[in-house]
C-alpha cells in the first residue's frame, strides 16, 4: 500500500496506529450532531436553522463547517410548497346557464 501511495513504509505504518487528530473527532461527533438534528428538526431545516438548533443543544459550529458536512452526508432538507389558491370562486365573471338544472338522463343523444 505504500507503494500504491508513494510513501515510505516507515511513514505509513506509524500513521496507521496513530489516533485521530482533535478535530477529526470533533467532525465525527458533529456528523452525528447534525443528523439528529435533521431527524430532530423532521428534515426541513438549512443550515443556517440547524446551526440554530445546534446552538440550543450546546454544540457550536459555524455554517460553512454545517453546509461541508451535510454535503459529505447527503444531507438535504426538503422544500416546503407555498400554498396556492386555485379557486376563486368570488370573482365577477360572467357564468354561463344552467341548461340541464341537473337533470343528466336524456332520451337520445344530441338533445341537450
Amino acid at each position: 500500500m505504500s507503494r500504491v501511495l508513494d510513501v515510505s513504509a516507515s511513514g505509513y505504518y506509524p500513521w496507521l496506529e496513530r489516533p485521530l487528530s482533535k478535530r477529526a473527532q470533533e467532525e465525527m461527533r458533529l456528523e452525528v450532531e447534525i443528523r439528529a438534528a435533521h431527524k430532530r428538526t423532521r428534515q426541513t431545516c438549512g443550515p443556517e436553522r440547524l446551526q440554530l438548533d445546534l446552538a440550543e443543544h450546546g454544540i457550536q459550529a459555524g455554517v460553512c463547517r454545517i453546509k461541508r458536512i451535510r454535503k459529505k452526508l447527503g444531507i438535504r432538507c426538503k422544500q416546503k410548497r407555498k400554498f396556492k389558491a386555485t379557486t376563486d370562486s368570488k370573482h365577477t365573471l360572467p357564468v354561463a346557464e344552467n341548461l340541464l338544472n341537473q337533470q343528466f338522463e336524456v332520451s337520445r343523444p344530441n338533445i341537450v
